[in-house]
């Protein structure tokens, strides 16, 4: 028999006025896997944590939580971080974590070894990236059974990023569930299965090979590379940089050939497989068209 999804939105849809904030999403978080939620921001990846959390209610839609409605106690067996990382800035890192402690029975609880040097400094004089790191030390104390993590690593050095999901990795390894959201798209392949969102909707699921799929981009080789990129850019093709070399998504060759030669630019173009970036800023595009 398999056992239910720790996490569980179905058919979600909110409205705030006119504004349609989450368009009939639905996904699941199972045990011991790492989910990503990606999308730009304002995709509606945080309204969707909110929903799923029983935070925010839903326009439309369901949410279950550990199998049940998500309320305060079943709250309590989850690990969460908010982008706003939910600690007291006029407490110290000691204070912080013994309020935490005292909060889901854990009295006695430590602070984490690496941060035992500013263990009594006030949190809110810490950089962002040693409160991220505080954040999700706090998170864990009470071995949740499912970690939500909001854009956990935005700030945080690359060492401290390694460290974070190496953490995140022996949690799911030991059956926790994981949903982490996040703008990092090269933390893709940190994730057992990503979840795409763009303009409120779900657009796309699987691997990252399966998310881009057949969708292509033309590579452009250029001296004058900054000017290639006003020049595309002007013209309302989806361009990006990879060092100095021009990218655009889902663009015959011929066509960004022809904008860069009407601007007196002759360049080198070739057909690559597109980045998961770029497929997003593609279903981006493709869905604001839609609802225009």
């Amino acid at each position: 028999m398999t056992a239910p999804p720790l996490l569980e939105v179905r058919g979600v849809t909110k409205r705030f006025g006119d504004f349609v904030a989450v368009d009939d999403v639905s996904l699941w978080v199972g045990a011991g896997e790492v989910v990503g939620l990606l999308g730009a921001n304002g995709a509606g990846k945080t309204t969707v944590l909110r929903i799923a959390l029983g935070l925010l209610g839903a326009t439309a839609g369901e949410a279950r939580l550990l199998g049940s409605y998500p309320d305060r106690a079943v709250r309590r067996r989850i690990g969460y971080v908010p982008q706003g990382l939910g600690l007291y800035a006029d407490m110290s890192v000691r204070e912080n974590v013994a309020f935490v402690a005292e909060v889901y029975g854990r009295r006695g609880a430590q602070v984490p070894a690496e941060m035992a040097g500013v263990a009594d400094e006030l949190v809110g004089r810490l950089s962002l990236g040693i409160q991220r790191e505080l954040a999700f030390a706090c998170a864990l104390l009470h071995e949740p059974e499912l970690v939500v993590l909001d854009e956990p690593t935005s700030g945080v050095g690359a060492l401290a990023r390694t460290a974070l999901w190496d953490t995140i990795h022996e949690r799911a390894d030991a059956g926790v569930g994981v949903l982490v959201t996040t703008h990092y798209m090269q933390e893709a392949e940190q994730c057992d299965r990503l979840l795409l969102m763009a303009g409120g909707r779900l657009v796309g699921e699987g691997s990252a090979e399966q998310i881009v799929g057949d969708t292509a981009a033309v590579e452009v080789h250029v001296d004058q590379w900054a000017r290639a990129f006003d020049v595309l850019s002007s013209a309302g093709l989806p361009v990006t940089l990879s060092g100095t070399s021009v990218r655009v998504a889902d663009a015959p060759a011929d066509d960004v050939s022809g904008v860069l030669a009407a601007a007196g630019i002759h360049a080198e173009v070739a057909v690559v497989p597109a980045t998961i970036e770029e497929r997003m800023t593609v279903l981006s595009r493709a869905d604001a068209t839609g609802r225009g």
